[in-house]
């Protein structure tokens, strides 16, 4: 089973992700799976992005308005533009309503990344 089963390859947004549990130091990784970590870690390397990603998985209701979570310092294009990196890594999806589009964190990414990079115990 590959590394990054979770990681989409330009999944749509609605496309849920499949957990692995190969941890990263359990086998080598492909050229293709090294290629798609690479696009979530540096999606991840962002400030902005790292602050849209926490409003959006510290938000009471789960999912958030851009319009809550666009106040980062930088102009409403610029979120959109970081918002947009988020996605096509896998780690947001999205779903527009009316004029506003909602933001959701899929758990299932981040306990796959969570598990991809985990180290086993040393007694």
């Amino acid at each position: 089973m590959s590394n990054l089963s979770m990681v989409p390859e330009a999944a749509p947004p609605s496309q849920g992700a499949v957990p692995c549990c190969t941890p990263l130091i359990s086998a080598e990784l492909s050229t293709p799976d090294a290629e798609r970590l690479a696009t979530v870690f540096k999606a991840l390397s962002d400030p902005v992005r790292l602050r849209l990603l926490s409003r959006v998985a510290s938000h009471p209701a789960g999912e958030a308005c851009v319009c809550d979570i666009a106040d980062v310092g930088v102009s409403q294009p610029t979120v959109s533009h970081h918002l947009k990196k988020l996605r096509e890594a896998g780690l947001l999806t999205s779903q527009r309503r009316r004029t506003w589009v909602y933001y959701r964190v899929d758990p299932d990414v981040f306990a796959a990344l969570a598990s991809l990079l985990a180290m086993p115990a040393r007694t």
